[in-house]
């Protein structure tokens, strides 16, 4: 056992505050994990779009103080009881969603949304007792997504955390925590191109670039990318993109576009922007007869997605994924063993690196539209 195990731990964390201003570095106390709870030690943290919708909290639900950070890379530091397949000193992944292994969806092949674990935006507290595990001063501070990694420890559910290879460098498998593995799975799990196929991925950010990714090792011999930005596209020329397409340049929908560049259409789309326009034109753009389009960005809550039934009935398919089809603990080793066997690159995803205490600067970046993930390193 850890010497601190038990004990409430006193750390740094970047405390949210309110909406849209600066995190502040605190000091916060962290209680000792309750029953099927861990407590980890975040070595390093790195910045997901997610994370700066919701402190920003234009279309949510307001929540601070509260600790954000979801994407991360850590060491076990104690378990609460009844915790068999976790212990001090694991290398681990702190997971958004989690796998209680008991529910419908946990047994089922097909599914990876836990009954028990998955997302909720809108809790900030642990499922067991319905209370936070930090403090300041004897006050709660809200938890985010159930990992809060922008702090020196933090407390989780056993179902979300995933025990990965101790030799794979955190501060490079940390990404797959979150957006790395949402965008590949997305595509090697969901949308699967045969090979010499032609894919079409909506949005160049990290996710995209990541499904871009996928398609790349599925073996797809056309990538094509849709994005407003021109700039992506040198970026996206590293993650396997071969042709670009900026709907701004054409004076018909994009889909029109992609379905004469490929006469008839693409074989496969994946959509991660959460723009329902782009969602429409990428189920749109697929060939009729075996073209599957999936959608991985969330829409805003109010958006209807509208096309014409014959759409379907000429035999194009209409897919949804969340976290790529991954199942956390069982699935995310594996993802990091692809790193480790040089079958995916990582370290093209991370553009930046910064210190805890100058985590607001990786807001910034994010802001500005200039990384695609930035790593922030806890000790520094």
């Amino acid at each position: 056992m850890s010497s601190t195990a038990g004990q409430i731990i006193k750390c740094r964390a970047a405390v949210s505050w309110e909406a849209g201003k600066p995190l502040v570095i605190e000091e916060v106390e962290v209680a000792p994990p309750k029953a099927m709870e861990v407590r980890l030690k975040i070595l390093y943290t790195s910045l997901c779009h997610t994370d700066v919708y919701f402190w920003e909290a234009k279309g949510q639900t307001p929540m601070f103080p509260r600790i954000f950070g979801h994407e991360a890379g850590g060491i076990v530091e104690s378990v609460g009881e009844g915790v068999t397949d976790l212990a001090p000193g694991d290398h681990v992944l702190p997971i958004f969603t989690g796998e209680c292994r008991e529910c419908a969806h946990c047994k089922s092949e097909d599914s990876n949304m836990c009954d028990l674990l998955r997302i909720n935006t809108d809790r900030g507290v642990m499922i067991s007792d319905g209370q936070s595990r930090f403090s300041i001063n004897g006050k709660p501070i809200y938890h985010f997504l159930g990992t809060s990694t922008f702090s020196e420890y933090t407390v989780l559910h056993v179902g979300c955390v995933a025990k990965i290879n101790p030799a794979a460098p955190l501060d490079k498998v940390c990404v797959v925590s979150c957006g790395i593995s949402t965008g590949y799975g997305a595509t090697v799990n969901v949308a699967r191109p045969p090979k010499g196929s032609t894919v079409a991925v909506f949005g160049l950010g990290a996710v995209g670039l990541a499904a871009a990714e996928g398609a790349r090792a599925s073996g797809a011999s056309r990538i094509i990318g849709v994005d407003l930005n021109p700039k992506r596209f040198e970026e996206a020329k590293k993650f396997g993109v071969t042709e670009f397409v900026n709907p701004a340049d054409h004076k018909k929908p994009v889909q029109e576009v992609l379905v004469e560049m490929t006469n008839g259409g693409v074989d496969r789309s994946v959509e991660c922007t959460g723009n329902i326009n782009a969602m429409i034109s990428a189920f749109e753009c697929v060939h009729d007869g075996w073209g599957v389009a999936v959608l991985v960005g969330v829409p805003h809550k109010d958006a209807e997605f509208k096309t014409h039934p014959v759409n379907f009935l000429n035999e194009r398919t209409l897919k949804g994924t969340f976290f790529g089809n991954y199942k956390p603990r069982t699935d995310i080793p594996g993802v990091v063993e692809k790193y480790m066997n040089k079958e995916l690159e990582l370290e093209k995803f991370i553009t930046h690196s910064v210190p805890f205490s100058e985590i607001n600067k990786a807001f910034d970046l994010m802001l500005k539209g200039e990384s695609l993930r930035c790593i922030i390193r806890m000790d520094g």
